[in-house]
């Protein structure tokens, strides 16, 4: 068998070095598209947004309370609107009620001058 020349050898070292980096790549690869990575990865995006966005709104809020304040009343109200209506039915509803009791002749006791006067009427 006849030696190799220097440059085979470096070529062959070449070759082993690029297939180490290659190898080496390929784990990498592996390693960040993993299911495990790619959550942690995709969590740790959505906590910073997150964190950014409630930064925001507390900042926003410190600049305009009172504009803050009417949008989170404004929300409330739109979120509460079928108890609130019901419950302004009811209040009117027994409003209502006691208005014709009082306006209402049966409601009403009979008196001696109530008497006499429906007596001339008839």
């Amino acid at each position: 068998m006849k030696p190799e020349s220097p440059a085979v050898l470096a070529a062959r070292a070449e070759v082993e070095r690029a297939r180490r980096r290659l190898v080496g790549s390929f784990d990498d690869l592996q390693h960040q598209f993993a299911p495990q990575t790619l959550m942690r990865e995709a969590w740790e995006s959505a906590r910073d947004k997150g964190a950014d966005l409630a930064e925001n709104a507390v900042d926003a809020v410190r600049k305009r309370p009172v504009a803050a304040t009417s949008v989170v009343a404004a929300i409330a109200l739109f979120l509460a609107r079928e108890p609130l209506m019901d419950l302004a039915g009811k209040v009117t509803g027994k409003a209502k009620q006691k208005l014709t009791r009082k306006s209402s002749p049966k409601a009403r006791p009979k008196t001696k001058s109530t008497e006499k006067l429906n007596d001339g009427q008839s």
